[in-house]
């Protein structure tokens, strides 16, 4: 009785060639090229089937276990600690915590495999891949720096919700400045640039986007060139500010906020960080391991960064500037409050005379008149009007009303004075009320 074979459609194929090759219709190159095997291999096949028949070209793996199989004790393990401490975590982030800390031996795709399995990660549809005109990486490092801002709960409700400000360097893909803030601002951004000059020195470019912050969006009539505050402040370090036009255009600062927000909220919940001060105390630890992992090296050894000269004082740059013209009494007015301006010398030298009023971020406020500070005295401080806040720093501007504190049960203002009762109640009045005072 003939015995009843199972074979695969490249072992039918493979057995119609060495039929061929058997009655010497074929030569054994040419089989060779057909099934892509070499002539020895050849060989060996031709010589198994005349011995054993079509059953010698079927697989003996077949129905086997694979020997590179997931042990499964180490299955076991990976999955409860993918459930429980590193639940939430990415096959890629899981992958890596599972080798480096936990010391396991698997693959980054059998953690994809097993997180499928257990419904802990659903694979992503591949996208429609839209095709974006490629710039080059920059040769230098500092040469061009890509800043941006990321609001984010970046503590997992352990901490109130804050912003992250990025600067990464172009050339290296390497993060030179990490900072938790309250929102995007000019203060925020001045905090954390100054950090990063004090560290690597000047860049040469920052790329950014369109934030007012860096931007006039809305130029005023005329033919002067309108500058923000940082970009006056940039100005006067010599740094160029480049605003992107889209924001694939800084598309490497896109892409490492997304891969921050993965990663960065994770690495503080294993180290149980709760508040923004232990975040940022813990940023440079995570800066440098996430160079060391994702940096390259740039096409050229120069380093493009230039050093901070004595002259440029960063605590007087990175305030808020205006200018104020004295009056003939030498008062200026600056944010609904007029200050009067001390001095010894004669009043008519200081009338109509151009200052600069500056305010750092404690609010701390500074006149200056040719770079050299001014003693003053406020004269007069106005009400508060409607304040003009953007989108962005609406939510902070929120967080800081707060509702007037409501009276206890039992403060003394509620029990000074009477209330009106009912006709058909009848309440002791208290001892304090102001119907028990004596008519003087």
């Amino acid at each position: 009785m003939d015995e009843l074979l199972k074979m695969s459609a490249k072992e039918l194929s493979r057995l119609e060639v060495i039929q061929k090759l058997s009655e010497k219709r074929m030569s054994q190159k040419a089989a060779g090229a057909m099934l892509h095997l070499s002539t020895r291999q050849i060989k060996r096949l031709l010589k198994a089937y005349r011995k054993k028949g079509a059953a010698s070209l079927i697989s003996r793996q077949r129905g086997r276990r694979s020997n590179n199989r997931l042990a499964e004790d180490v299955k076991k393990c990976a999955l409860n600690l993918l459930k429980t401490k590193y639940q939430g975590f990415g096959p890629t982030l899981a992958h890596e915590k599972l080798v480096d800390k936990e010391k396991l031996k698997l693959s980054d795709e059998s953690v994809r495999k097993l997180m499928i399995a257990e419904d802990l990660w659903k694979p992503r549809n591949v996208k429609k891949v839209t095709v974006h005109q490629l710039r080059e990486r920059r040769a230098c490092f500092g040469e061009l720096i890509q800043i941006d801002g990321s609001p984010h709960d970046w503590f997992e409700g352990r901490a109130e919700a804050c912003v992250l400000l990025v600067f990464i360097d172009d050339a290296t893909g390497k993060l030179v400045q990490l900072l938790f803030v309250t929102s995007e601002s000019f203060f925020s951004y001045c905090q954390a640039a100054e950090g990063y000059f004090k560290q690597y020195g000047k860049p040469v470019a920052f790329y950014s986007d369109k934030n007012s912050i860096f931007r006039v969006n809305q130029p005023s009539a005329g033919f002067h060139e309108d500058l923000t505050q940082f970009g006056r402040a940039m100005q006067a370090l010599e740094i160029q500010i480049i605003c992107a036009n889209t924001p694939q255009a800084k598309g490497r600062v896109e892409r490492v906020i997304q891969t921050l927000q993965d990663r960065l909220p994770k690495e503080m919940r294993l180290r149980e960080i709760h508040s923004w001060e232990a975040g940022n105390a813990y940023l440079p630890e995570f800066l440098q391991e996430f160079n060391l992992r994702f940096g390259e090296e740039p096409r050229s050894s120069v380093d493009a960064h230039r050093p901070l000269t004595p002259q440029e004082d960063l605590a007087r740059i990175l305030t808020w500037q205006e200018t104020r013209t004295l009056s003939k009494n030498l008062t200026l007015q600056f944010q609904k409050t007029v200050y009067q301006i001390q001095t010894n010398r004669p009043s008519y030298a200081l009338r109509n005379a151009q200052v600069t009023v500056c305010v750092n971020a404690q609010e701390n406020i500074t006149i200056l008149y040719n770079a050299k500070p001014l003693p003053f005295t406020i004269y007069n401080q106005q009400a508060k009007q409607a304040e003009v806040v953007s989108a962005k720093q609406l939510d902070h501007a929120l967080q800081e009303k707060r509702l007037p504190h409501k009276p206890a049960p039992d403060h003394p203002w509620r029990t000074g004075f009477a209330t009106p009762l009912s006709k058909h109640e009848n309440v002791t009045t208290p001892k304090s009320d102001i119907s028990t005072l004596d008519n003087r």
